[in-house]
């Protein structure tokens, strides 16, 4: 009786609005964003993505969902991103693949599988040299238009924190803009800096740097905070759509195998 409940529950408008806002959330905030003309200069001295896991709580309208976060050299000289999670009988799993030229993300393909009640599947694959990217969704194949600055909804993430790596000191209303080939057109996106920000978290206080994402929509609004003491990770993110809040926090981390650690 109680999993029948359950399962009655997961088919609300309600728990699906949730799970919706929570996908939306891990790809706006956790993996959002983008790309400045820095992406084009390369520093005498590149410091390079390290291989990483990260573990996230994400809550939304009293729904708590666990993400586990990994980065980690694959071959050729690929890098390999993963994310996913599961909450009752639904859940995703993503992965990119990517190289990278100095400061620069080189998109090779990104998969998008979800599981149980929404059982769906993107993929965007990248073709070097060519003008356009082929992206599946909804069971139907596109032809998007690209550039060699166009990333997915994942390795976004990773040329944003490639570019604040490489950056001395990112300044307060610095902006980032990346182009996304996500579903069936290419989106645009802007990242600005606001401040630098002590941020409570599980792990206790970090010294983050706040960014928000500019949107059209007034009732939306996406914000969050990385860590440059730990290569960037993001520490938390606020999203805000249709009044629901959607907040992700870190909950632990290592770097090249090291536990990151909080003062």
């Amino acid at each position: 009786m109680a999993i029948q409940s359950l399962l009655a529950e997961l088919r609300t408008h309600r728990t699906c609005a949730s799970w919706r806002l929570i996908l939306a959330a891990t790809t706006l905030a956790g993996l959002l964003l983008p790309a400045s003309n820095a992406a084009t200069t390369t520093p005498d001295k590149v410091i390079g993505l390290r291989p990483y896991t990260a573990q996230y709580k994400t809550t939304t309208r009293g729904l708590e969902l666990d993400l586990v976060r990994k980065l980690k050299p694959g071959a050729d000289g690929n890098y390999i991103l993963t994310n996913g999670g599961k909450i009752m009988v639904v859940g995703f799993h993503e992965v990119s693949v990517f190289k990278v030229e100095g400061t620069r993300i080189l998109p090779k393909s990104y998969v998008y599988q979800g599981t149980g009640l929404i059982n769906r599947r993107r993929e965007v694959h990248f073709i070097p040299g060519a003008d356009s990217i082929r992206s599946l969704y909804k069971d139907q194949w596109y032809d998007l238009p690209g550039t060699d600055k166009t990333l997915d909804r994942m390795s976004q993430h990773e040329q944003l924190r490639l570019l604040l790596l490489n950056d001395p000191a990112p300044a307060p209303a610095q902006e980032f803009a990346i182009q996304v080939a996500d579903g069936k057109r290419v989106k645009d996106y802007r990242v600005v800096v606001v401040a630098e920000e002590i941020v409570e978290t599980p792990l206790g206080l970090v010294q983050t740097l706040h960014l928000e994402r500019l949107h059209d929509d007034p009732d939306r609004k996406t914000d969050m905070w990385l860590a440059p003491a730990w290569d960037y990770l993001m520490v938390k993110s606020i999203h805000i759509e249709d009044d629901n809040p959607v907040e992700i926090m870190l909950i632990s981390a290592s770097i090249d195998g090291v536990p990151v650690q909080a003062r």
